[in-house]
């Protein structure tokens, strides 16, 4: 699902509610002049933003992935089978996330593939109020927590659970192009 269709989601579910873009600005925490522009894909949200516009919608972030069926008891699938989220930025820092659980509507967890490559820009510092499990797969990492001397060298099979709110950011390692993350998302969406 590309940002375009999940506009028109967004949109389509809260007039199926009969909710003004006022009452969804005030439910998710947004100005009215955010969702219109989220709902007429003048900008680019964050996945942190989707997820309180689901929330306020009543069908958390995988409810906007997956409108058309109900969500089924259990779900088997592949990691080459993530739903890709696509995003204006990732492109410029070289990331790409795939949703893996997306047809479960109403889950707590939100597990997604993530491929770094190197693109000569690095993304800054950020923080989401998420719980995170992250397990690398391919490749080598340096992962920051808090600040740049907090750095930890990650490699296949390596993992960390980060409580929310923690300042962190992830660079390739020196001499690696691309690595595989498989990451966890608990109590909330990452930005």
């Amino acid at each position: 699902m590309d940002l375009i269709q999940l506009s028109q989601t967004i949109r389509k579910i809260r007039l199926a509610q009969n909710m003004t873009i006022e009452q969804l600005a005030q439910k998710s925490g947004f100005s009215k002049g955010f969702i219109s522009q989220v709902e007429n894909f003048r900008i680019t949200p964050s996945l942190n933003a989707l997820n309180k516009i689901g929330e306020a919608l009543g069908t958390g972030l995988s409810g906007l992935f997956q409108q058309d069926n109900p969500a089924p008891e259990f779900t088997f699938g592949k990691m080459s089978a993530g739903e890709e989220l696509i995003r204006d930025e990732g492109n410029k820092y070289g990331i790409r996330y795939f949703a893996l659980a997306y047809p479960q509507i109403g889950r707590i967890m939100d597990p997604f593939l993530v491929e770094y490559r190197r693109t000569g820009e690095e993304r800054d510092f950020m923080f989401h109020d998420t719980e995170e499990f992250f397990v690398l797969l391919e490749g080598s990492l340096d992962y920051y927590i808090l600040n740049e001397s907090g750095v930890h060298r990650m490699n296949p099979g390596d993992t960390l659970y980060m409580k929310p709110n923690l300042p962190h950011k992830v660079r390739l390692a020196e001499g690696c192009d691309y690595a595989k993350a498989l990451i966890t998302y608990s109590g909330g969406t990452p930005e």
